[in-house]
C-alpha cells in the first residue's frame, strides 16, 4: 500500500491490484459506516487505488492507514440488478473465436456470470464489471469507433460495461441492452455503483 498526498484535503491510496482496492474500498465504507472513519466527503475507488476527498486531517489518517487489517471482499447479500441483454453486436463473432465458442455460446457464458461493479468511470453512469474468468479477458479493439450506441454492452481486458449513452469506444461490443444506465431526474441517477451485483439476462431477438 502507498498513501499519496493529494492537495490539502485528500489522499490517494496505491495498492497492487484491483482485489485489494476493492477490498480496501469495502473496509472503507465498512468503518464510515460505524463511526470509525474521519469524516470524508467522497471514497472513489478505481482499478488500483481509492481516492478520499474532504478529509479535515490527511496526514493521521495516511498514518494508520498502512496498519489496517483489510479482509478480502465479501460475497455482497444486495440485490442484483438483471440486464437484459440482446447478444447481437458487431463483435461477437470476433469474441466468440477469442473464446473458443459459437457466438450463440458467448451469450450463455457471460449470462452465468455473476458480476460486481469494482469501480466507475469514463462517462456518467458508466461501471467497470468484473467478474469473467481470466482466460476470457479480451483486448481492446486495434481501431476504436468514433461512436457506440448508448446500451452498449462490451468487454475490453478484464472488465464488462455498458455504455450509458452515445459516445466514442474501444471496446468489444457483444450486445445491447434497453436500460437506461444515466438517467439525471431519477434518484439514483447511475443504476451502477461500486460493489453492485449485475447478472446479464439473455433477451431473444
Amino acid at each position: 500500500m502507498r498513501v499519496l498526498p493529494v492537495g490539502d484535503r485528500a489522499l490517494l491510496i496505491e495498492v497492487s491490484d484491483g482485489e485489494e482496492a476493492g477490498a480496501l474500498h469495502a473496509e472503507l465504507l465498512r468503518r464510515r459506516a460505524r463511526g470509525a472513519l474521519p469524516p470524508v466527503d467522497e471514497i472513489v475507488p478505481a482499478a488500483r487505488t481509492v481516492l478520499l476527498d474532504g478529509l479535515d486531517d490527511p496526514e493521521q489518517l495516511a498514518r494508520a492507514l498502512p496498519d489496517w487489517e483489510i479482509p478480502p471482499v465479501q460475497a455482497s447479500t444486495a440485490e442484483v440488478l438483471e440486464v437484459p441483454v440482446r447478444y447481437d453486436g458487431p463483435d461477437l463473432v470476433e469474441v466468440a473465436a477469442r473464446w473458443k465458442v459459437t457466438p450463440d455460446e458467448v451469450a450463455a457464458v457471460h449470462s452465468a456470470v455473476e458480476f460486481r461493479v469494482a469501480f466507475c468511470g469514463f462517462a456518467p453512469g458508466f461501471g467497470y464489471l468484473t467478474g469473467l474468468p481470466e482466460d476470457l479477458s479480451v483486448p481492446r479493439r486495434a481501431t476504436p469507433r468514433t461512436t457506440v450506441p448508448a446500451g452498449s454492452v462490451a468487454l475490453a481486458g478484464p472488465y464488462t460495461g455498458i455504455y450509458p449513452r452515445a459516445s466514442p469506444g474501444g471496446w468489444q461490443v457483444i450486445g445491447r441492452t434497453d436500460m437506461e444506465l444515466w438517467e439525471p431526474a431519477r434518484q439514483p441517477a447511475a443504476l451502477l455503483a461500486p460493489g453492485a451485483r449485475v447478472r446479464f439476462i439473455v433477451e431473444r431477438r
